[in-house]
């Protein structure tokens, strides 16, 4: 199975177990226990590196987990839950934080801006090695 399948089906996995829709008439919605239980598991680092997942909504705002990695994959594939913002939009009025963290490129890290969601800030479950 091609590893882009394998890690959808993951995803789809874990989201259904962090119980991931607020309410039935709403689907993709994410609330704010359930984007911190997701943020809680650990993920399988070979299979998702590379990749972007689509979470669903925060507080209306699309979340994505992007998994980047460098020059020792898997080993240094990182994990990072931010919100997906619109161009032009302001991460404080969309209800997010700005975190800078390191992210793997090529044999080095550089730092990178996101706006992550408050609820994962305190935690700082946004950022996972």
């Amino acid at each position: 199975m091609p590893r882009i399948a394998i890690a959808s089906l993951m995803i789809l996995f874990a989201l259904a177990g962090a119980g991931c829709a607020t309410r039935a008439s709403e689907p993709g919605m994410l609330d704010d226990a359930a984007l911190a239980a997701y943020a809680a598991k650990p993920f399988d680092k070979r299979a998702m590196m590379g990749t972007t997942a689509e979470l669903g909504r925060n507080h209306g705002v699309s979340v994505v987990a992007e998994f980047p990695c460098a020059d020792v994959c898997p080993q240094y594939t990182v994990r990072i839950i931010h919100y997906r913002l619109p161009e032009g939009s302001d991460c404080t009025a969309a209800g997010g934080v700005e975190k800078t963290v390191a992210v793997p490129v090529a044999i080095a890290v550089l730092p990178r801006t996101f706006c992550v969601p408050k609820v994962l800030v305190e935690s700082g479950a946004y950022y996972t090695r």
